[in-house]
């Protein structure tokens, strides 16, 4: 990656304790399942601030419509997800982390069904168990039929709102602009966040841990499931404080999303297919056939692929989705419904126009199976991290889980940080610490934010997408560093700067990680090194101010690591 991103340490100048000051033992940057289930652990041993950058609902658990891989039925096993985890993660998966994932699953999903979490039973009252793709059975929990996450944090938000006293502060529209370290030499501890209210304005909040749990990057791109708040942030304040990152070339498109010319590309979720619908072309036949041995249920790094290629071969723009004979469509999935009627799409009677789109991130900041990062005194969960449970590629309906799992393990484990007294934490400090951030003015012309915007997302689709070719990807990386270099020497006032240059950063970390892998596999797939190759079996982590990144075999023969005691199980 070029220097200019890592001359910048912060995105605006300040000076840290001339701004107002706020205290907390634990700041949690995101509110999704990942955030919120943190918070409810932290809060049985320390006062905890939650930072929300929109509204208590605009997380991209909100969003998502599939719904929780959890072996909860007497025929299933969590050893038989973890098998079908690890096959979808096209090897690359730490087993590990999908060991300790899937078998925690049960408990933390029983626990949201005490909490009153509502969820699809059938006419008996038992679990309505969905099955979704990459998935040899029926283990998806779903809620409303297709409005799963939305439910989830309605109940996380309700067991929020039981936590007596203020032990869970709740700072809506609250940004995180940067993480606060005692220098930047490697292992400085993070002891806070510089945040923007909306009504306050810069605060500094001084906190004994800082969890990261604000989303993935789908933003990035032009084509994208994700809500307008996934921009990357928590990735890129991670690496500028100096946290390591991997994997990042790998993000999941979505095969299926709404595609309709100057419309926002709303999800069909991968449920319909799970309930007998198909993927056909113009004429009606179904490529998927022979595709793969689970054709239209095969996993979504191979169905994108297939769509994408298939569109390449007959130069539609487009493929379409046979759901005619799902019964009842509009009750088993009702939002989805309703998105397709604003465009007089009825599925009983037509096909659906889809395309791939970006999804889910599954790179980000790199942590232990506690969440800890490279930097002390800072964790990392949900989709802004990368725990080695995907690999490269993400096993439907697992990120919730992974969501529920880790934010309850590390919003425990997180008060080892209270004493520092242990091998992992720094030397004492005592907040408020003088940090003071000095920027030069930019001697180069200004350019129009939201035009880089613009441009950087069609230029990620065009050489980052789905398929994808060594030039491109060069071309792609060439052309983030000369929209950085005019970008990122700005000191912007508002979300909409700091967004853009967090959008800048990330992008560089997935171009250049893309680039360097050349080979085939899972979600990653290039024209010029079509087979995955044993050489790049490996995590590729990438450290500020490294141009070539540190491999990290995966881990595949190691029994789980213990929770650690300081969980306070």
């Amino acid at each position: 990656m070029h220097s200019v991103f890592d001359e910048r340490r912060f995105l605006i100048p300040f000076r840290a304790t001339l701004l107002p000051q706020v205290f907390t033992d634990v700041l949690i940057v995101g509110a999704g399942a990942a955030g919120l289930r943190a918070a409810i652990a932290a809060a049985e041993h320390s006062n905890v601030i939650v930072l929300t950058k929109g509204g208590q609902s605009d997380a991209a658990t909100a969003w998502a419509q599939g719904g929780v891989a959890c072996a909860m039925d007497d025929d299933d096993d969590p050893a038989l997800h973890a098998r079908d985890t690890i096959e979808a993660g096209a090897g690359l998966c730490d087993a590990p982390a999908v060991r300790q994932i899937t078998s925690l699953g049960p408990e933390r999903m029983r626990e949201m069904l005490e909490w009153g979490m509502r969820v699809d039973r059938d006419a008996s009252g038992d679990l309505a168990l969905a099955r979704e793709g990459g998935h040899d059975r029926r283990r998806i929990l779903h809620a409303g039929g297709d409005t799963t996450g939305a439910e989830l944090l309605r109940t996380l938000w309700a067991q929020v709102a039981t936590i007596t006293g203020e032990r869970v502060r709740v700072f809506d529209r609250c940004f995180a602009l940067d993480l606060l370290t005692a220098g930047d030499a490697a292992g400085a501890p993070c002891m806070g966040a510089l945040t923007h209210h909306d009504r306050y304005g810069l605060q500094i909040i001084w906190a004994n841990t800082v969890i990261l749990a604000g989303g993935g990057a789908g933003m990035v791109w032009r084509e994208t499931t994700n809500p307008p708040v996934s921009t990357g942030d928590a990735i890129a304040m991670a690496r500028r404080a100096g946290a390591d990152v991997a994997d990042m070339a790998f993000m999941q498109f979505h095969p299926t999303t709404l595609y309709v010319a100057g419309a926002a590309r709303a999800l069909i979720s991968e449920a319909v297919r799970g309930e007998g619908a198909f993927l056909v072309d113009r004429a009606g036949a179904r490529f998927m056939r022979g595709a793969h041995p689970l054709a239209d249920l095969a996993p979504r790094d191979v169905v994108a692929k297939a769509i994408v290629d298939h569109i390449a071969h007959t130069g539609e723009t487009h493929v379409r989705l046979d759901a005619r004979a799902i019964p009842q469509f509009s009750k088993r999935f009702p939002s989805i419904a309703r998105a397709l009627a604003q465009f007089e799409i009825d599925p009983s009677r037509d096909l659906i126009p889809v395309h791939p789109a970006a999804h889910y991130t599954i790179g980000g900041v790199r942590t232990d199976l506690a969440g800890r990062t490279s930097v002390p005194g800072l964790y990392t969960i949900g989709e802004s991290a990368s725990v080695g449970l995907h690999g490269a590629n993400r096993l439907a309906s697992n990120s919730l889980l992974e969501g529920l799992v880790m934010g309850e393990i590390t919003g425990a484990v997180c008060r080892e940080m209270r004493s520092r007294d242990n091998a992992w934490s720094a030397a004492p400090l005592k907040a408020p610490v003088q940090i003071v951030a000095n920027i030069p003015e930019s001697t180069r012309a200004a350019l129009d934010l939201a035009d880089v915007r613009s441009s950087l997302r069609s230029a990620m689709w065009r050489n980052v997408g789905v398929i994808r070719e060594g030039g491109k990807l060069a071309d792609a990386c060439e052309m983030i560093d000369f929209w950085a270099r005019y970008t990122l020497d700005k000191v912007f006032d508002d979300p909409a700067g700091w967004q853009t240059q967090n959008m800048l950063l990330v992008a560089a970390l997935v171009a250049q990680s893309a680039l360097w892998r050349a080979e085939s596999r899972g979600a990653h797939n290039r024209l010029d090194a079509t087979d995955p190759l044993d050489e790049f079996r490996v995590h590729d982590v990438w450290r500020r101010s490294e141009q070539t990144p540190t491999l990290a075999p995966v881990e595949m023969d190691t029994e789980p690591e213990a929770i650690p005691a300081t969980a306070g199980r």
